[in-house]
C-alpha cells in the first residue's frame, strides 16, 4: 500500500508540470469568456494527453531507450529529430517565463510590499538549488505535495460557485468553437498536452515496469485534467474579463480571505513547481536527442548548463516587468506548431515491433492516436494561418476556403501518418 502511494506521488510530477500558471490562465480565460462552451476541448485534451504520455512511457519501458533515442532509431534523418528537440526546448523557455511570472503574480496577490525582482530572485534561486542538487528523483515527491495543496484550493473554489448543470453537460458533449475562441481552444489543448511533459514522462519511466508506470501516470493526468476543468468552472463565475486580480477578488468577496489566500498560494505553487519541471524537461529533451546525450548524468556539466539556460531566460522575463497573461497564453498556443509532429512520431514509433515488442498499439489505441493527430494538425494549421495573416496585417477567419484548406490538409497529414503506421506493422489499409 505504501509503495502504491509513493508511486502515485512520484507521478504527480506530470500533473504538477502541466498545472502551472498557463493552465490557470487559459482555463479561467476559457470560462470567463465562453462559460461552459469549451469543456469539450478539455475532455479531448485529457484523453489525448493520456494516449500520448502512456505511449511515450511505454516506448521507453519496452525499448530501454529514451523517447528521443527511440525517435532517432526509427527516423534516421538527423534534421527531423533536432527540429522536434529544439522546438520543444524553445517551448520550455517560453513556458519558463510564464511559470516564473505566474508564481510572482500569486505572491503579488497577497499584497507583500516587496519589489518584483526580489520575488523573482527567490523563486529562481530556490529552483536552481533543487536542480543543482541533482536529486531529480526526489523532486517529483516535493512537487506532488504542492500540487495536492493547490488542487484542494481550486476544487473548493470550483464547487463553491453556482453551476448551471444543463449548460455544463452541453459543453462537455458539444464540440464547437465559438466566435473568437480558436486561440483559447488551442491554448487549452496546448496547456494539457505539453510536448516537454511527454519527454519528461518518458525520462521518469526509465528503469520501471509498465504496470507501475501506468498505475501512476494515468491517475496523475486525470487529476490534472479535473483541476483544469475546475478552473474553467471558477472562471465561468467571473462577471468581468479574466485577470488574476479579478478572480482573486471574486473569491475573497464570496468566500473570505482564506479562499483568496488558497488561490494565491495555489498560483504561486503552480508557477514554482512548473519552473522546476520546465527546466528539467528541457534538459532531458536535449539529452535525449543529442548523439552524446546518453553519457550525460543529471549532475554533468552539459545537463546542468541546459536547465540553467532555461531558468536564466525565465529570470530575465521575471525582472523585466512584462505582464504575464499575454506571455502565458502565447506559450500555450505555440505548442500547436510542434504537437502534430511529435504526435506523428510517437504514433509511428509505438507501432514498431523492434522497439516496443509485444506492447505495440491495438486497434482502439491506433484509432485514438489517428484522431489525436487529426485534431492537433487542425490546431497547428490554425496557428500557422493566424500567424501568416498577422504578418500581412490581415484578420484570419476559420471559415470558407480557409476552413476547407485546413481540414483537407489535416486529413492528409492523418492519412500520411496512418500509411506510416501500416508500413510499420507490415499491414495494408484493408487488413488494418
Amino acid at each position: 500500500m505504501k509503495s502504491k502511494l509513493l508511486n502515485y506521488l512520484f507521478w504527480l510530477v506530470i500533473a504538477a508540470a502541466f498545472i502551472g500558471p498557463g493552465t490557470v490562465t487559459t482555463a479561467a480565460s476559457a470560462g470567463a469568456g465562453y462559460q461552459y462552451q469549451l469543456l469539450w476541448a478539455m475532455v479531448f485534451s485529457i484523453v489525448a494527453c493520456m494516449l500520448l504520455q502512456e505511449a511515450a512511457a511505454r516506448i521507453t519501458v519496452m525499448s530501454g531507450k529514451s523517447l528521443g533515442e527511440a525517435i532517432k532509431h526509427r527516423f534516421t534523418a538527423k534534421g527531423y529529430v533536432w527540429l522536434i528537440g529544439i522546438a520543444i526546448f524553445l517551448g520550455c523557455i517560453a513556458y519558463e517565463a510564464g511559470n516564473i511570472l505566474g508564481a510572482i503574480s500569486g505572491l503579488a496577490l497577497l499584497n507583500f510590499d516587496i519589489p518584483q525582482w526580489v520575488f523573482t530572485t527567490v523563486i529562481v534561486v530556490c529552483s536552481l538549488v533543487l536542480l543543482y542538487a541533482g536529486k531529480t528523483k526526489l523532486v517529483p515527491n516535493i512537487l506532488g505535495a504542492l500540487v495536492a495543496v493547490m488542487g484542494i484550493g481550486l476544487f473548493y473554489a470550483a464547487f463553491s460557485v453556482e453551476l448551471d448543470v444543463s449548460a455544463m453537460a452541453k459543453g462537455f458533449v458539444t464540440p464547437k468553437i465559438p466566435e473568437g475562441g480558436t486561440l483559447i481552444v488551442l491554448g487549452l489543448i496546448g496547456t494539457t498536452i505539453v510536448p516537454y511533459n511527454i519527454f519528461l514522462g518518458s525520462g521518469l519511466a526509465q528503469g520501471k515496469d509498465l504496470k507501475t508506470v501506468r498505475s501512476g501516470l494515468i491517475p496523475s493526468i486525470l487529476i490534472g485534467g479535473l483541476i483544469s476543468i475546475a478552473v474553467i468552472l471558477v472562471g465561468a463565475a467571473l462577471a468581468e474579463d479574466f485577470s488574476f486580480e479579478a478572480l482573486y477578488n471574486m473569491l475573497v468577496q464570496n468566500h473570505g480571505k482564506s479562499m483568496g489566500f488558497l488561490f494565491a498560494f495555489g498560483l504561486f505553487g503552480a508557477g514554482f513547481t512548473s519552473t522546476i519541471t520546465a527546466a528539467l524537461a528541457g534538459a532531458i529533451t536535449i539529452r535525449s536527442i543529442h548523439p552524446k546525450g546518453s553519457g550525460w548524468s543529471d549532475t554533468s556539466r552539459q545537463f546542468r548548463l541546459l536547465w540553467f539556460s532555461v531558468v536564466l531566460v525565465g529570470f530575465a522575463f521575471g525582472v523585466s516587468g512584462i505582464k504575464p497573461i499575454p506571455v502565458i497564453i502565447a506559450a500555450q498556443a505555440a505548442n500547436g506548431f510542434i504537437l502534430p509532429l511529435l504526435t506523428l512520431s510517437i504514433w509511428v514509433v509505438v507501432n514498431n515491433r523492434d522497439l516496443v515488442k509485444a506492447e505495440t498499439n491495438g486497434l482502439l489505441l491506433n484509432l485514438g492516436m489517428a484522431f489525436t493527430l487529426f485534431v492537433t494538425s487542425i490546431l497547428g494549421l490554425l496557428n500557422m494561418f493566424k500567424a501568416g495573416y498577422s504578418v500581412v496585417g490581415g484578420t484570419f477567419s476559420f471559415s470558407g476556403v480557409n476552413q476547407w484548406i485546413i481540414l483537407v490538409v489535416a486529413l492528409l497529414i492523418s492519412l500520411f501518418g496512418l500509411r506510416l503506421v501500416l508500413k510499420e506493422r507490415k499491414l495494408t489499409f484493408t487488413s488494418f
